[in-house]
């Protein structure tokens, strides 16, 4: 399986010739002519994780592909006309070659005055966990962890403290388009540290660049 990291939250996942794509919004590059795509993760309905023009340009290119996130994400793409599934912590989901795995139920606090929405990880065959806008601590082993490194919602000592509980053998940033690039090599060197120090190893993705899991 190769995970191909692209702007922000977005990643596609491949095995077997097809293919999954998580999180494609608004600071990633078009994903529409992305192939062979049998499902779509998204983790919550904020613009950064999805956005209609995406989603749609996804879905032209292929008709068959499933939708899957939490109750609110399957509420906003109803408004677009875009049919989804409903998943929820503790759901599996077989689609294609994949098999999917969700944990997690609300997005971060970001601050009291706003409201906390619907928020679902995903742990990709049993390997690869992307927690979405959140620190679940899933109760099953992470091989790989998508570490979410920069955003409204964190900070890098609480950022340091999840890689270290979810104890990952491998993990890469993800979440960066907050920060300014040499404040992503910052917090990209403390998710390393938070990594090496549960005896994994961690790397850095440029969008388009990809790791084999």
């Amino acid at each position: 399986m190769r995970v191909t990291k692209y702007e922000h939250a977005a990643l596609v996942v491949d095995e077997a010739g097809r293919r999954l794509i998580i999180d494609p919004g608004s600071f990633t590059r078009s994903l529409a002519d992305t192939t062979d795509v049998d499902a779509v993760v998204v983790t919550h309905a904020h613009a950064d994780h999805w956005t209609p023009e995406q989603l749609k340009g996804i879905l032209q290119t292929n008709p068959d592909a499933v939708v899957l996130g939490p109750s609110g994400v399957v509420a906003a793409l109803s408004e677009e006309s875009i049919e989804a599934t409903t998943v929820a912590d503790g759901d599996t989901v077989e689609v294609g070659p994949f098999t999917l795995r969700f944990a997690g139920t609300t997005h971060a606090v970001i601050h009291s005055s706003i409201p906390v929405i619907d928020n679902t990880g995903v742990l990709v065959n049993g390997s690869l966990f992307y927690p979405g806008d959140a620190f679940t601590v899933p109760t099953f082993p992470v091989e790989v962890l998508a570490a979410p490194v920069g955003a409204p919602w964190l900070k890098i000592g609480e950022a340091i403290d999840y890689v270290a509980e979810v104890k990952p053998a491998r993990s890469f940033p993800v979440h960066e388009k907050t920060l300014s690039e040499p404040g992503f090599a910052m917090h990209a060197d403390r998710i390393k540290a938070a990594t090496e120090s549960v005896s994994g190893t961690s790397v850095v993705l440029q969008p388009g660049e990809s790791l084999d899991v």
